[in-house]
């Protein structure tokens, strides 16, 4: 089934309502990134301190190195075909995540999903500006050892983080609310540049680890193997379901990039080299180099910055620790930013902006004291997984909407009406089917983080949440 789209004609302004309705929420007059400005985006996305640490945890797990790659190409598969899916209604309609979904939860029941991605961008962008700032207290220590006492808690601290850790959060924090303000188009050629940079660093740190211990030091298992023949399944389905639940978020919202793309066709091309072809090279690049870090400085060290920070040259040392910390922040911007941007905006067009919505996000971040929620484990484990296990209940139900039910199909101008004639209006703006389908999906996917029986199910919360809501809003709509 071919997608189908009504769109207004060129030339024409629509009488789209105020209250649903803003210029960034509008569908777009241009769509203009190629293959490779999603290639890029994606690159950012993986090329942080976050995916060195998650792409070599998989080599951690007890298992054969051709198992891993394995485990590591389905998932990442797993996760092309399903951003290929939610990239689509967006590209062809021109609007953002919060938008669309305007089509199965109702034009103002839309904030539901808007709001619930937009909480859990706000939580996760404190933190990786957290993570990004502590890269780069690493340059400042190497460069100012004088520094040393002012990134002491004990000495200098206040609500939990040293003298030195404000400054270089505060820092952060605006470099990339300056980079975000200044639109679109800025952090496109931003996020262009992140992603290749990271590439640089990690081929110069190999062949440096190489050229320190020989190609002989190279070991592809990161530990010895434990697990073999059918033992090893469950571990691998285990590995496959971290790398779909690693893309999980910017995988919901993809939809928010999509939609600058000139075809679905550059799309799915960028996604490929992306996702795959991307995440399979830069994964063996982490093994290699976390591999090599045993015999060069007689540890195992898993975060890039540490390894960076053990090299003899100060420049390195410096370059690399800054190049890690510009590429959390283009991660953080494309996954953690742009998201809230559009979803606050979308809870009240006429008085959120894209950009203010941006600051409600940045500022949200702040609040929270996400160096904290990073340092106590129960706390992350409880506020993120539980907000976690709305993802995959949203996904399915967008999905299901636009494939099953609706077979493609999506009047544009419908959208931004509030007439109670217009097809996405249901009850009041809401369609309850939809939420009623995302709190089912909810409740099944949160039971095994909550109950200590069902834990073993817990890495699978996505996958459960997306199904049960998938088939729960399917059922529902067709009746």
């Amino acid at each position: 089934m071919t997608d189908t789209v009504s769109r207004p004609a060129i030339g024409t302004t629509p009488q789209y309502d105020p209250r649903l309705t803003n210029e960034d929420l509008a569908p777009l007059k241009k769509q203009t990134w190629g293959s490779y400005n999603i290639f890029a985006f994606w690159m950012s996305d993986v090329h942080s301190v976050g995916g060195y640490v998650t792409a070599g945890s998989l080599f951690m797990l007890g298992l054969s190195s051709w198992q891993v790659l394995l485990a590591l190409l389905v998932g990442i598969g797993i996760v092309n075909v399903f951003c290929n899916l939610v990239a689509k209604p967006s590209q062809v309609t021109g609007v953002p995540y919060p938008v669309i979904c305007r089509a199965s939860f109702g034009v103002l029941g839309a904030n539901v999903p808007a709001i619930i991605r937009g909480l859990i961008a706000v939580a996760w962008y404190g933190i990786q500006t957290y993570l990004a700032s502590a890269a780069l207290n690493v340059v400042l220590l190497k460069l100012f050892p004088a520094l040393m006492p002012y990134a002491d808690v004990q000495q200098y601290g206040f609500l939990g983080l040293p003298l030195l850790g404000w400054a270089s959060f505060t820092l952060l924090w605006f470099v990339q609310a300056a980079v975000f303000w200044t639109g679109m188009e800025t952090i496109r050629r931003f996020i262009d540049f992140c992603g290749p940079a990271v590439y640089v660093v990690m081929f110069v740190l190999t062949g440096y680890l190489i050229y320190r211990a020989g190609w002989g030091a190279i070991d592809l298992s990161l530990g010895e193997v434990r697990h073999t023949g059918l033992a090893s399944i469950p571990v691998m389905l285990g590995a496959i379901a971290l790398v779909v639940s690693y893309f999980s978020g910017p995988m919901l919202n993809f939809g928010d990039f999509s939609r600058y793309g000139r075809s679905f066709a550059a799309v799915k091309r960028g996604n490929v080299l992306g996702l795959p072809v991307n995440f399979l090279v830069f994964s063996v690049l982490v093994v290699v180099t976390t591999s090599l870090t045993l015999p060069v400085f007689g540890e195992l060290i898993t975060d890039p910055v540490e390894t960076v920070a053990r090299v003899d040259s100060t420049f390195a040392i410096v370059l690399g620790a800054l190049t890690f910390s510009v590429a959390t922040i283009g991660i953080n911007i494309v996954a953690n930013f742009i998201s809230p941007a559009f979803d606050f905006s979308n809870v009240s067009p006429q008085k959120i902006s894209w950009r203010a919505g941006g600051m409600i996000a940045a500022v949200g971040s702040v609040l929270i004291t996400p160096w904290n929620l990073y340092n106590s484990p129960e706390v992350i484990h409880y506020t993120l997984e539980v907000l976690g296990a709305f993802i995959g209940p949203l996904f399915g139900v967008l999905i299901a909407d636009y494939y099953l039910v609706r077979k493609q199909k999506v009047v544009v101008d419908d959208l931004f009406t509030m007439s109670p004639d217009g097809r996405y209006h249901y009850r009041k703006g809401y369609n309850p089917k939809a939420i009623a389908a995302t709190v089912a999906g909810a409740v099944v996917a949160v039971a095994p983080v909550l109950v200590p029986v069902l834990a073993p199910a817990a890495q699978y919360t996505w996958f459960i949440g997306m199904i049960v809501g998938l088939a729960v809003y399917t059922l529902a709509s067709k009746r």
